[in-house]
C-alpha cells in the first residue's frame, strides 16, 4: 500500500516549484521546477528518486505547466492518480488580517485571497494561478492554503503598528505582517527539539537568509518582532530588494528622477539589494568578486552584514537576552563567512562562532558555537515544504 502523500505547490509569477512527499516521514517521492511560464523558452526539471528528467518547451500558462509536471510524474514511473495524494498544500504569501492559520480552499477563500492581492501584487496573483491550475487538474483533492504571514499574526501591537494616522492604517490594512512565517515557525521548533528544551523556555533569534531575507525574535515560542513589514520589501538587505530605507527616498526619486510608481517598484524590488549595489545577487559570485578586489562587491557585502548586526542588536535588547541564534535558508545554511561576520566581536554578550564547526561540511542541524558558550549558535536547514504538507494534513484530517 502506498503511503499517504501531499503535493506541495509554490507558484510564482512565471514558475512553479513542487514536491510530492510523505508528511509523516518527510520522505520526498518527487520534486520539480517549472520555469519561464509564458515565455518561448519554458523549461521543466523533475526528479524522482535517482532519476532526473528535463525538457525545454513553450509553457503557455500555469495549468499547462502543472499538466507537464504531471506528465513527468508518469514518465518517471509514478501515477499521480494512484499516488495516495490526500491534499495539495499551497504557499500563499499574504493572508492579511483575514487568514492566520492554514485554510481549506473554496470559492469564498479564493475570492478573499484575490482581494488581498493589493497587499502583495507580485505574489498573491501568482499563488492564485497555482491554486486554480491544481483545481482544474485535481478537482477531487482537498486544497489547503498556508500563509507566509500567519505565524506573525499575533505580533504585539508595539511591533506591528506603524506610526501613521490610525484611521488611514485601519482603512488600508497597514501594519507589519511579516513573511517567511512557515520557515521561522518550522526552524524555531526544530531548534527546541535539537536543544532538548520546550519552545516555551527559549528566547530565539532566527535569520532566514536566502535571496529574500528576514529575521525574527521569538520569546517562549511566540514571535515578538520580525523584519519584514506590510510587504516583503522591509528589513534586511536582500538579493534584489533594498530592505529598510528612508521613505523620503521614494519621494525624492519621484521628484528628481521622475520615476512613477511602477518604476519605484521595479527599482526597490528587482534592482536593489546586492544586485543594485554590486551587480550580482548570487553569493558565490559576490565572494569571487570580493576576492578579486572588486570594491563594489566588498561594499555590498559590508552593507549586508551591517544590517544583520543592526537587527541582531535590536532583538537582543527587545528579548532581554537570547538563548539561541539560528541561521537557515540558502545563504544562512551555506555561507560560513556571513555567519561569522554577523556575530564577530560579540563575546561579551556570550555569542561566539567556532571557526572549525562553522566551516564543517554538514547538511544536518548543528551547533557552531564553542562548547560551553552561553548562547547557542545553530545552523538548521529549513523545510517549508514539509511544514506546508503537515499543515495541509492537519486541516483536512487525512493521513
Amino acid at each position: 500500500m502506498e503511503p499517504a502523500r501531499v503535493l506541495v505547490v509554490n507558484s510564482g509569477s512565471s514558475s512553479i516549484k513542487y514536491q510530492l512527499l510523505d508528511p509523516d516521514s518527510g520522505k520526498v517521492a518527487a520534486s520539480g521546477l517549472v520555469e519561464r511560464i509564458g515565455e518561448d523558452d519554458g523549461a521543466i526539471e523533475h526528479t524522482a528518486g535517482e532519476r532526473t528528467v528535463s525538457e525545454q518547451v513553450h509553457i503557455p500558462d500555469h495549468t499547462a505547466g502543472l499538466r507537464l509536471a504531471f506528465a513527468k510524474f508518469a514518465e518517471t514511473g509514478l501515477d499521480l492518480a494512484a499516488a495516495g495524494i490526500t491534499a495539495v498544500g499551497h504557499r500563499v504569501v499574504h493572508g492579511g488580517e483575514v487568514f492566520y492559520r492554514p485554510t481549506l480552499v473554496d470559492d469564498r477563500v479564493l475570492r478573499t485571497i484575490t482581494e488581498l492581492s493589493a497587499l502583495a501584487p507580485l505574489h498573491n496573483p501568482a499563488n492564485i494561478r497555482g491554486i486554480e491550475a491544481v483545481r482544474t487538474l485535481l478537482p477531487e483533492v482537498a486544497q489547503v492554503a498556508v500563509f507566509d504571514t500567519a505565524f506573525f499574526h499575533g505580533l504585539p501591537d508595539a511591533a506591528k503598528t506603524y506610526a501613521i494616522d490610525r484611521q488611514v492604517a485601519e482603512t488600508h490594512g497597514i501594519r507589519r505582517y511579516g513573511f517567511h512565517g512557515t520557515s521561522h515557525e518550522y526552524v524555531s521548533g526544530r531548534v527546541a527539539e535539537f536543544l532538548g528544551r520546550p519552545p516555551g523556555s527559549l528566547k530565539q533569534i532566527v535569520f532566514h537568509l536566502g535571496n529574500g531575507a528576514s529575521v525574527s525574535a521569538l520569546d517562549g515560542g511566540r514571535p515578538v518582532d520580525t523584519s519584514m513589514g506590510l510587504t516583503p520589501l522591509e528589513g534586511l538587505v536582500m538579493g534584489t530588494r533594498s530592505g529598510d530605507l528612508d521613505p523620503g527616498i521614494i519621494l525624492h526619486l519621484m521628484r528628481t528622477a521622475h520615476l512613477d510608481i511602477n518604476g519605484v517598484d521595479r527599482l526597490l524590488n528587482r534592482g536593489s539589494g546586492l544586485r543594485g549595489m554590486a551587480g550580482v545577487n548570487d553569493f558565490r559570485e559576490l565572494r569571487r568578486r570580493i576576492d578579486s578586489g572588486d570594491t563594489a562587491a566588498r561594499s555590498a557585502y559590508d552593507v549586508y552584514v551591517h544590517r544583520l548586526r543592526h537587527y541582531l542588536g535590536a532583538y537582543l535588547i527587545e528579548l532581554g537576552g537570547v538563548d539561541a541564534i539560528t541561521f537557515t535558508a540558502g545563504v544562512g545554511e551555506n555561507n560560513p563567512d556571513v555567519r561569522a561576520d554577523a556575530l564577530a566581536g560579540l563575546h561579551r554578550f556570550g555569542i561566539a562562532v567556532d571557526p572549525e564547526l562553522n566551516t564543517a561540511k554538514d547538511r544536518n542541524a548543528r551547533r557552531i558555537s564553542p562548547v560551553g558558550a552561553e548562547v547557542q549558535v545553530l545552523v538548521v536547514p529549513t523545510n517549508e515544504e514539509l511544514a506546508i504538507a503537515r499543515a495541509a494534513v492537519a486541516v483536512t484530517g487525512k493521513n
